[in-house]
């Protein structure tokens, strides 16, 4: 089975089409989404009406900290974030809000668990960003490999029986050997707006069978995007960052 794994794909509806059609072109057979549908992109209810569809036929969610800002206005954000949601509150209908605020927090699937930040405290929002916050995620499941998204950056860990689990910079669509004597943590990178200096999307494509990682980088129109952000009024820093990558 292979399972393509989405994160932080931020209402960014043009790369995610993008990575969906890629994604299905790699022979996909399964979806997984690792949070923050909604929030600095202009189309959060496209995003969340395509994921809540394909939800409905099997596919995995679980709660992103935008997600569940939109019902929860006491969440820490900053400003940019916090305007972006204020606006995305407008723009999603009850059923699509509802379907953000039962997303669970993390997700057990065989040996794999899915998560937005962090596996140690899922809804305190820590970013996985080095060697010591995946020691404590590792410390805080038994499951082999987990997922996670948040960081916007794609990043690898192998736990480590002597230190802390090193840091890998995964190189884009060059499948990694997970292997099975080791434990591993991933993180997916990010759909809707990237923060490694590459604007191309970014996602996973993890096959069962062979215990084999890739992350996909998919180049996308992000120049329309980044028009519909400045058209709705949203901070003019978001269609910035969505050209360079920062």
């Amino acid at each position: 089975m292979l399972i393509a794994l989405f994160a932080d794909i931020h209402a960014n509806r043009e790369a995610f089409e993008a990575c969906l059609a890629d994604a299905r072109a790699n022979g996909a057979e399964r979806y997984v989404f690792l949070g923050d549908l909604v929030g600095y992109g202009p189309d959060p209810a496209w995003v969340v009406d395509r994921v809540r569809a394909m939800v409905d036929e099997g596919a995995l969610a679980v709660l992103g900290n935008h997600d569940a800002a939109v019902d929860q206005p006491g969440i820490r954000l900053n400003p940019i974030a916090r305007a972006a949601i204020a606006w995305t509150r407008g723009q999603l209908d009850d059923g699509q809000r509802r379907f953000l605020a039962e997303l669970p927090p993390d997700l057990n699937e065989d040996d794999r668990l899915y998560v937005h930040a962090n596996a140690e405290a899922p809804e305190d929002w820590v970013y996985t960003l080095g060697p010591k916050e995946a020691h404590a995620s590792f410390r805080a499941t038994a499951q082999r490999v987990t997922f996670c998204g948040h960081t916007h950056r794609p990043a690898l860990f192998n736990e480590s029986a002597s230190s802390l689990p090193p840091l890998h910079t995964p190189a884009a669509g060059r499948p990694i050997p997970l292997l099975a004597h080791r434990r591993w943590l991933a993180v997916l990178g990010a759909v809707g707006q990237p923060r490694d200096y590459n604007p191309a999307a970014c996602y996973g494509l993890y096959d069962v069978a062979s215990s084999r990682l890739s992350f996909e980088r998919v180049p996308y129109d992000a120049d329309v995007t980044a028009r519909k952000v400045i058209a709705l009024g949203l901070p003019v820093a978001l269609a910035i960052r969505l050209s360079n990558g920062s």
